[in-house]
């Protein structure tokens, strides 16, 4: 593995149920238990798959024409049977609309490959789950 293909976070705890994500780069992120507003880690889960893909079809689309309005509805159903707690169900439904245009018409026209090349083959956080990359969870040595 290449230094350029790691990735990593830092989660630490705040208070009972509230934790901060810190990335490489600084940035931070609090999430909790739902308790509040803040994002509980599914929902992360959810804005990262609408994120992912939003980050891909913006930048497809972006070069032709800006969008007058760029939304994605992520959503799934939480279960808990044999297999454990688990989400099914995924969705990532975009809504996105161009003014008038030569340069929208080619954005609206490559909207569906852009978001179809997303989900197949460009967005690493839709793949993985896709895929089913295996976890490893351990504790350090105290």
């Amino acid at each position: 593995m290449s230094e350029n293909s790691a990735r990593s976070v830092t989660v630490e705890r705040t208070s009972t149920g509230h934790f901060v994500a810190t990335n490489t780069r600084g940035g931070t992120i609090s999430f909790g238990t739902g308790s509040d507003s803040e994002f509980t880690p599914v929902e992360l889960l959810l804005a990262a798959l609408g994120g992912c893909t939003a980050v891909d079809v913006d930048l497809a689309t972006s070069r032709h024409a800006e969008p007058d309005a760029f939304s994605i509805e992520v959503s799934g159903n939480k279960i808990n049977d044999e297999l454990g707690n688990r989400l099914t169900d995924l969705a990532v439904t975009f809504a996105v609309t161009f003014a008038d245009g030569e340069g929208a018409d080619r954005a609206r026209a490559i909207l569906p490959r852009a978001v179809k090349t997303s989900h197949d083959r460009l967005c690493t956080v839709s793949r993985t789950v896709e895929i089913g990359t295996p976890v490893t969870a351990t504790v350090e040595d105290a």
